[in-house]
């Protein structure tokens, strides 16, 4: 938990980093691309709710579960997708980046539900009659209970199934979106298994075990969950390239990628492993991602590497809720890196903070986006900044306590109401400029 003091040591240090650099270039110059894409990013089952095919739901609801609280209702963005779109305007932004649930669209292996494709359909057009760019990825953590039943991931006819999806999804959506992912954070096992205390493996492995148990499966997968990483991995790999080819198959002009999470690592002392962890987190990634059209780039926070780990966070730096380090460079040093390494053009699909004190937010989004600027200046091209998230949502295990949102929703009523951090980045998207 952020106290007093943390908050405001961390609040000046941003602020007086983001100053420097305002100080140092004149308006002109601290100007965004032409046509940059300014949004804000939602997922479907942290907002829509009653995602109730879905491995997810199931996961929520088993006991034992890691879980802190079902998603029930989410934001109910399911019918209250218009509101968002509404929010969206509201804070002059030209994007918006969010999923087709799978489980939706074909409940049952094979079969396509046109209602649903319809639905996505709508909202896709909308955005398009409001001049707001769709990015749409095609999954986001949440697979079909029959999928998370036969494996998941770990099933060697994971790629062809997804494969299928994203065909018949794209058919029937691909000529409205302006830019398609894949998948979100293939790497997020990987990640998540390392830095996982020991402790909550088992836990996890329990409530997949109870998952099973209710649906007869011995091989009951969760779309996001730690186990089985690297073959995961390979699976989703092949995945990825499946899904690309399906989508191009259908629209070969979409530009199409996926969203990659990358910290900002840096190396800390002699003998610092930083470079070893970066090939075991996103090297097979990047390497496919050179085959790509663009490679998203999602991040959230700085990793000091030692020779033996991560070092603590130094003191007075801005902590998230896992008492990681943030900081306002940390998102053009991580976009710098993926481009870097795969020669593709970099789409941000994600990155916030969550707190509940709004004050953070509206430090940080200008101090991360001047950095951001500088980089594309250096030569980083970058297509866009979409926000994490449009409003609070659902945040996995952590349920609703976690604040990500440039907008809070009621959780009785679902009423949005925008914070004062969506005038920041209204400011500036209008602007295009920091």
């Amino acid at each position: 938990m952020l106290n007093r003091r943390t908050l405001l040591s961390a609040s000046a240090a941003i602020a007086s980093t983001s100053l420097a650099g305002s100080q140092s270039s004149s308006a002109a110059s601290r100007r965004f691309p032409r046509g940059f894409l300014w949004g804000a990013s939602t997922a479907g089952h942290q907002v829509e709710g009653n995602d109730t095919n879905s491995d997810t739901w199931l996961l929520e609801n088993v006991t034992p579960t890691t879980y802190s609280e079902p998603v029930i209702d989410g934001c109910n963005s399911f019918e209250l997708w218009r509101k968002d779109l509404d929010l969206v305007k509201k804070i002059g932004l030209n994007c918006y980046r969010f999923s087709i649930e799978w489980s939706r669209i074909e409940p049952e292996p094979g079969r396509f539900s046109i209602a649903m494709l319809d639905y996505y359909k709508g909202i896709i057009d909308e955005c398009r009659a409001r001049g707001i760019a769709p990015v749409i990825t095609f999954n986001h953590f949440a697979v079909p209970l029959w999928f998370a039943v036969a494996g998941s991931w770990i099933n060697p006819q994971a790629p062809s199934l997804f494969a299928r999806f994203c065909e018949r999804a794209a058919r029937h959506l691909g000529a409205g979106i302006a830019y398609a992912l894949t998948l979100n954070e293939p790497n997020g096992a990987k990640l998540g298994a390392y830095f996982a205390p020991p402790a909550a493996l088992a836990p996890e492995q329990a409530m997949m075990d109870a998952a099973g148990r209710r649906c007869g499966s011995e091989n009951f997968g969760g779309g996001a969950t730690f186990a089985h990483v690297a073959q995961k991995q390979d699976i989703m790999l092949s995945a990825h390239r499946a899904g690309f080819d399906a989508i191009k198959s259908v629209r070969p002009d979409l530009p199409v990628g996926f969203a990659l999470a990358i910290a900002d690592d840096q190396k800390d002392g002699p003998n610092s492993i930083r470079d070893a962890r970066r090939q075991d987190f996103y090297g097979a990634w990047l390497e496919t991602a050179k085959l790509d059209d663009f490679i998203a780039v999602q991040n959230y926070i700085t990793l000091r590497w030692t020779a033996t780990g991560v070092a603590p966070p130094p003191p007075g730096a801005l902590l998230n809720p896992e008492g990681q380090e943030v900081t306002p460079a940390s998102l053009a040093n991580a976009a710098s890196y993926a481009h870097a390494m795969c020669g593709k053009p970099v789409l941000v699909t994600e990155h916030g903070l969550g707190t509940p004190d709004d004050r953070l937010r509206c430090t940080l989004i200008p101090a991360a986006l001047a950095e951001l600027q500088r980089a594309i200046v250096s030569g980083v091209p970058v297509i866009g900044y979409c926000h994490w998230s449009l409003m609070d949502n659902f945040e996995w295990g952590q349920g609703y306590k976690t604040k990500f949102g440039l907008a809070s929703v009621d959780r009785l009523t679902f009423e949005r109401r925008l914070k004062p951090s969506a005038a920041v980045l209204r400011s500036i998207a209008l602007q295009n400029a920091v």
